[in-house]
C-alpha cells in the first residue's frame, strides 16, 4: 500500500487500520535511522516508540506538504535528537568517553556483527555532532538525495552538501588515523 492509499484510508475513518500499515510499513527503516543516530537498540526502540506516538497525534493534521516518509523521518530525527542533547545534557560525560560508551556499547551489542572496519565506522559516526551525523546517515546509509533530506531537515541542498562532505572528511580521517596506528 502506498502512502496515499494509507492516507485516505485513514480519511475514510479507518484510521487503526492505516496506522497500523504506516508503523508496519515504515518501523523498521525509522528504527534503523534512530538507530544510527543514538547507537543503542533500547533506546533506537524509545525514540520510534515516541516517533509514532507523536504521528499518530499529528496525523490528523497532516497537510501533504511532503512526502509521508519524509515526515516521519523528520520526526524520528527531531526525536533522536532531542534524545542525544538531553543525554548530553543530563551526562559529565566527556566526548571522548562519550564515545567509548559507543563503542563499548557497540561491542557488547548481540545485533552488532560487523568486522573492525565497521566498528571503527561507527565510532567515527559517534565523533560526529548530531545534526551532521543525521545528514551523514540520511545521505551515506539511507542513499537519499539532497533535496529528499532537505525536506526532512529543513536545510538547504547547499549546507546539507557542505555539512555532508564536512562529515565524510571527518570520518574518513578518523579511520585513517585508527588504520595508522593500528599497523
Amino acid at each position: 500500500m502506498n502512502d496515499q492509499e494509507i492516507l485516505d484510508l485513514y480519511k475514510k475513518g479507518e484510521r487503526q487500520q492505516a496506522f497500523n500499515i504506516l508503523v508496519r510499513t515504515y518501523s523498521e527503516r525509522m528504527y534503523w535511522h534512530a538507530r544510527q543516530m543514538v547507537f543503542d537498540h533500547d533506546d533506537a526502540n524509545d525514540i520510534i516508540q515516541n516517533s509514532f506516538i507523536k504521528v499518530w497525534e499529528a496525523l490528523p493534521n497532516f497537510r501533504g506538504d511532503s512526502k509521508l516518509y519524509t515526515w516521519l523521518y523528520r520526526i524520528v530525527a527531531n526525536e533522536s535528537l532531542t534524545f542525544l542533547k538531553k543525554r548530553r545534557t543530563r551526562s559529565l560525560l566527556s566526548f571522548e568517553s562519550y564515545s567509548q560508551t559507543v563503542e563499548n556499547k557497540l561491542i557488547a551489542d548481540p545485533l552488532f556483527n560487523g568486522n573492525k572496519i565497521q566498528l571503527a565506522l561507527q565510532k567515527a559516526i559517534a565523533t560526529l555532532p548530531p545534526k551532521q551525523r543525521n545528514v551523514f546517515i540520511l545521505k551515506y546509509f539511507q542513499e537519499l538525495k539532497y533535496e529528499e533530506i532537505s525536506e526532512i531537515t529543513g536545510i538547504s541542498v547547499g549546507s546539507l552538501k557542505a555539512s555532508y562532505h564536512h562529515a565524510f572528511e571527518k570520518v574518513k580521517n578518523f579511520i585513517l588515523q585508527i588504520d595508522r596506528y593500528s599497523d
